[in-house]
């Protein structure tokens, strides 16, 4: 039976609920806890989960070559987020068997909570601990095992394992191959956001020649590209212990070996920042990224703009790249009245008029067609409605409601240029422009049809009805998303995209 007939065995208001508070995400995160960890006492050890606040703590895992800036970035970012930021001493890692490495981390950000005085000890034993006071100024934790913790704020009692479980970690300098990235993940230790931070070669051998150190924090700066705030500290700054040219060198050959095969290990939760620009907007981007929450719920995207914005060219985009129905409003009542059912015989007369189709109509074949299996599992688009505050409401209050909203602005004279200097091949039934796509030869353009919507008048009364109901629009959507539309397509796409997986 074709996907879209078959009849829906869950309601559509239960996705909704799963989307509002992110039940899939919570799930999938209960089971993989519950998989990895395989408890004596399963339902226990689901409820002490789920009374945990550590379902959201920040994991985070930043990488890159030598001198990019990972340690600086990550520094703040655990200051920010006030998480543990565990960062690995590759001099020490490097006499470490890969498993001593691997079981070393998974004990110290994994170890589950009720057995964290058990895994106390054992940190006793390769860490020395010291008392944080719960301020914003970043101290160090260090010690013999090869990693060593910043932390903002630390439980005294409980330390750096509890915080970790918490308050959630950042992690630089591991892993370091792909190979070490499987073994993690096979060990539970499972990152929410993965940042790449990338920069030329040639700008990173320039950033190992200017390093200082300071030597009562650690903290890393530079003569050029970061230095510090506080002048205090920029008297005491020290030259940092640079390595020959050649094994620096050999370090950047080592890591671009590496990097495939540790970005495909993390393909689906990875960002790559370009490192070659001011530590402030390379910290920002990510920051706004790891503020961001995966969230796994049904794409419902509606898209609003005037006429000629481009709605119905990103809507096919979006449904070509990401597999959602595009639900052309208009298409889909022309589609209905051509089938000859009771509803589409109570449609026809309007569109034989040229009259706009009733609301009860419009809203009955839209419900009808988003209730169906591919919508609901897959995800829509829909485009062409609502035009009005009344059909706004309507939509709301049914079970359809979007998730993204977006408005793609345009001024009226570019919607004018783009919408009658248009016309249709009736041979081909290809869409040409005079500007922006010509007819290929005189004998194409000798035979195009403009069609009677597309005319001067007729776009400038749609443009005058769609000013006049837009700002009711926005105040039923005032989250919605609004994007330039006078780009090329595929700028706006881009838009688009990357405000699709936003808070």
């Amino acid at each position: 039976m074709d996907e879209t007939v078959k009849p829906v065995r869950i309601p559509p208001q239960m996705f909704v609920y799963a989307d509002k508070h992110n039940v899939t995400h919570l799930v999938q995160t209960l089971v993989s806890d519950l998989l990895i960890d395989q408890p004596d006492d399963p339902i226990s050890f689901l409820i002490d989960r789920l009374q945990r606040t550590s379902v959201e703590v920040p994991r985070v895992l930043l990488f890159g070559p030598p001198a990019v800036g990972k340690t600086t970035v990550a520094t703040r970012l655990s200051a920010e987020l006030r998480a543990v930021h565990v960062a690995a001493d590759q001099s020490e890692l490097s006499s470490r068997t890969e498993q001593e490495v691997n079981k070393e981390v998974h004990t110290f950000i994994k170890g589950p909570i009720d057995a964290v005085h058990e895994v106390f000890h054992v940190l006793e034993e390769v860490l020395v601990t010291e008392e944080v006071p719960a301020t914003p100024e970043v101290h160090s934790l260090s010690g013999s095992s090869g990693f060593r913790t910043r932390t903002s704020c630390c439980s005294h009692d409980l330390r750096c394992v509890c915080v970790c479980v918490f308050q959630g970690w950042v992690l630089v300098g591991f892993p370091r191959t792909r190979l070490q990235a499987l073994s993690l993940q096979q060990l539970g230790v499972l990152p929410e956001h993965v940042v790449l931070l990338t920069a030329p070669d040639e700008v990173l051998l320039q950033r190992f020649q200017g390093r200082q150190v300071d030597p009562l924090t650690g903290d890393v700066y530079h003569h050029t590209f970061i230095r510090p705030v506080d002048d205090v500290v920029a008297r005491r700054l020290e030259e940092g212990r640079g390595l020959s040219e050649e094994q620096r060198l050999a370090e950047l050959q080592c890591f671009r070996r590496e990097v495939t095969g540790i970005s495909s290990a993390y393909q689906h939760v990875l960002k790559v920042v370009n490192g070659d620009q001011p530590h402030a907007d390379v910290y920002q981007q990510v920051l706004d990224f790891v503020q961001t929450q995966r969230r796994s719920r049904t794409p419902r995207i509606l898209l609003l703009g005037p006429p000629g914005s481009g709605k119905s060219h990103q809507a096919r985009l979006l449904s070509h790249k990401y597999k959602m129905v595009d639900v052309c409003c208009g298409c889909l009542l022309r589609s209905v009245a051509a089938d000859g059912s009771a509803v589409g015989q109570q449609i026809q007369p309007y569109l034989d008029d040229g009259r706009p189709v009733a609301d009860s109509l419009v809203l009955q074949v839209l419900q009808e067609r988003l209730s169906r299996m591919d919508c609901t599992y897959r995800g829509w688009i829909v485009h062409g409605f609502p035009w009005d505050l009344q059909q706004a409401k309507n939509l709301q209050e049914s079970q359809h409601q979007p998730n993204r909203v977006f408005f793609l602005e345009l001024t009226d004279d570019v919607c004018l240029e783009r919408i009658t200097l248009r016309a249709t091949d009736p041979v081909s039934g290809q869409r040409f422009h005079t500007v922006t796509r010509p007819a290929p030869n005189s004998e194409v353009q000798n035979r195009l049809q403009t069609r009677p919507e597309d005319k001067t008048h007729t776009v400038a009364h749609s443009l005058k009805q769609y000013r006049n109901h837009s700002a009711a629009l926005q105040s039923v959507y005032p989250d919605a998303v609004h994007i330039d539309a006078d780009q090329d397509p595929h700028s706006v796409f881009e838009a688009v995209e990357s405000k699709l997986t936003a808070n």
